[in-house]
């Protein structure tokens, strides 16, 4: 299935994104192993929307800080300290931030320069921040609320996984 991974965007963003859920949740289905899922995750987004980076930092508890996990695009981060950054700020609200320009947002932390705009999902199991998803554009304001929508959706199927993985 992984090789052959194609999703028609011609029909507009919502539907792309119900495909992308299925998709998904199949290339989950049976994989015990975390990473391999959280991999397969961003490279599934990014094939499919080709953006700047696509990716998960995961929640250290013992540094309180996030961490660098699988991901798609240039080199990145690899530690976010909390208060400070769009992911920190999703990380703390537990919501979902939408950065349309990222110059404008107090302590933004800029791993590329290339990045106009962020949209952050934050992976909320058991009431608890885990990880967040952050994907990165070159395009000011490229995230809308069928991106708020659909990303909500993937991470709900990462949520639903978390506690069966290694």
């Amino acid at each position: 299935m992984a090789e052959d991974w194609y999703i028609d965007l011609s029909s507009g963003k919502s539907e792309a994104y119900v495909a992308l859920r299925q998709g998904v949740r199949a290339l989950m289905a049976g994989e015990p192993n975390r990473t391999a899922n959280l991999a397969n995750v961003t490279a599934a987004i990014q094939a499919t929307f080709s953006w700047h980076w696509v990716g998960f930092y995961l929640v250290d508890e013992t540094r309180d800080e996030l961490v660098l996990g699988p991901f798609q695009g240039p080199v990145a981060c690899t530690r976010l300290q909390r208060g400070k950054g769009v992911c920190a700020a999703a990380w703390t609200s537990q919501a979902t931030v939408n950065v349309p320009d990222v110059e404008a947002f107090p302590g933004h932390v800029a791993c590329s320069s290339l990045t106009r705009s962020e949209l952050v999902v934050p992976v909320v199991v058991d009431g608890i921040v885990v990880a967040v998803l952050d994907i990165d554009s070159r395009q000011e304001a490229d995230f809308d609320a069928d991106d708020e929508a659909g990303m909500a959706g993937l991470v709900q199927e990462v949520e639903n996984l978390w506690h069966s993985w290694s």
